[in-house]
């Protein structure tokens, strides 16, 4: 009913074949409990997590709010999961129809000193069940990110991952998840450390903290509080991080692009502006799993009118 299958659609990145080139963004299958039945509604690929290595309840309730004059949504979720040992009991008893992301981070309650550590549990426990992994170093609602902003810091993390993903016989495709909110000297930084480090690519962008240019009202808003802003205000944000990466780097390496896609022509902007795979999770809520079939039916239409 919503899969759109052709050849044309397929995309080969990091050493992986896609079916096509929507998938579904980290934050809504976080357990791993739902990726083959969402299989069924055309995604090209499902990014499970965030996924940390223990349990964690996340941030107290409400912390989920609707913004329906704007399309968008605001979060403080705080990786609330399952941990590591009941998502890998999750992938084991199902087996995978489609290509899985890993997209793991830290426990709220890590020190700064074990950050590494947290990752490093995750990617090994996690290796063998998933496709690639996504370092989630941008989520603005688990506090302590400060570290996890510096470049150092991060050429260190990329370091460890790397050595750990070489003690496997079969190496996985490592990608960085950035803030749609970076600087363009921020941005020059994440270049120089993906062209620096090799790792596969970068997943722009996460959710935002700015609240600019919302049609819903400051005291609404004030009453929401605290969370990353994600959906249709996120839209030209994050494709400008996009074409900026792509163009500054001179497409030196691949790029996941998220945020604000709501139809097939937001998705199409995404790709315009440098994206070679895409990835919809607000937009899936508003509009409903016929957006995966409407954007696959608009890339197909442009690749046989070139």
């Amino acid at each position: 009913m919503f899969k759109v299958k052709h050849s044309d659609l397929q995309r080969e990145l990091f050493g992986l074949k896609f079916e096509n080139p929507v998938g579904l963004a980290a934050g809504f299958d976080k357990n791993a409990v739902l990726y083959n039945e969402l299989a069924n509604f055309g995604f090209g690929f499902i990014e499970i997590g965030t996924v940390t290595p223990k349990a964690q309840d996340g941030n107290p309730k409400k912390r989920l709010f609707r913004l329906k004059e704007d399309n968008g949504l605001i979060n403080r979720m705080g990786f609330n999961n399952a941990g590591l040992e009941a998502v890998i009991k999750q992938l084991k008893r199902n087996k995978k129809q489609l290509i899985i992301g890993g997209n793991i981070g830290k426990n709220t309650a890590t020190s700064p000193d074990q950050y590494t550590e947290d990752y490093a549990t995750c990617f090994k426990a996690l290796h063998p069940y998933v496709d690639y992994f996504v370092l989630n170093v941008s989520c603005p609602n688990v506090g302590s990110h400060a570290k996890l902003n510096d470049k150092e810091y991060l050429e260190e993390l990329i370091a460890e991952m790397k050595r750990i993903n070489r003690t496997f016989e079969l190496q996985k495709p490592i990608l960085l998840k950035i803030a749609p909110d970076l600087n363009t000297n921020q941005l020059d930084e994440i270049i120089e450390l993906i062209v620096q480090t090799n790792i596969a690519g970068v997943i722009a962008s996460n959710t935002s903290i700015s609240r600019s240019e919302l049609k819903t009202s400051k005291e609404a808003l004030a009453a929401i509080g605290n969370g990353g802003l994600s959906g249709k205000p996120l839209k030209s944000k994050s494709t400008e991080v996009i074409r900026y990466l792509s163009k500054q780097s001179n497409k030196a390496f691949p790029i996941i692009g998220v945020g604000g896609i709501h139809s097939a022509e937001d998705a199409l902007e995404k790709i315009d502006a440098g994206a070679d795979l895409l990835q919809i999770y607000t937009g899936f809520v508003y509009e409903g799993p016929a957006l995966i079939k409407r954007i696959n039916r608009a890339l197909l239409k442009r690749t046989k009118s070139v």
